[in-house]
């Protein structure tokens, strides 16, 4: 009963490697460069596709900045908006009826 369970087993090992080994049968990419195309943008769009094709880290900070701010600020909107219609997110007290 064991030899039955260790022989499908194998079998269902070989059969999930099996993509794997078709993938990386082909060429390797050498010379793989990925840029933005910045055809048609303008304005912020540009300069943060402009950012990304020549300092990713720049592009990188610039990414975790903006997302910090607008997560702050929906958080902060979304708090005003609660606390306008009753619901106080900022007291610990909990009430009970």
């Amino acid at each position: 009963m064991f030899r039955r369970f260790t022989l499908a087993g194998s079998f269902l090992l070989l059969l999930m490697l099996l993509p794997s080994w078709v993938w990386a049968a082909g060429q390797k990419a050498t010379e793989l460069v990925v840029v933005a195309d910045t055809r048609g943008l303008s304005g912020l769009n540009l300069y943060l596709a402009n950012l990304y094709n020549e300092n990713l880290w720049l592009f990188a900070t610039w990414a975790v900045v903006l997302t910090t701010v607008l997560g702050v600020g929906l958080g902060v909107i979304m708090d005003f908006i609660m606390k306008r219609t009753g619901i106080d997110l900022t007291s610990r007290k909990i009430v009970e009826h």
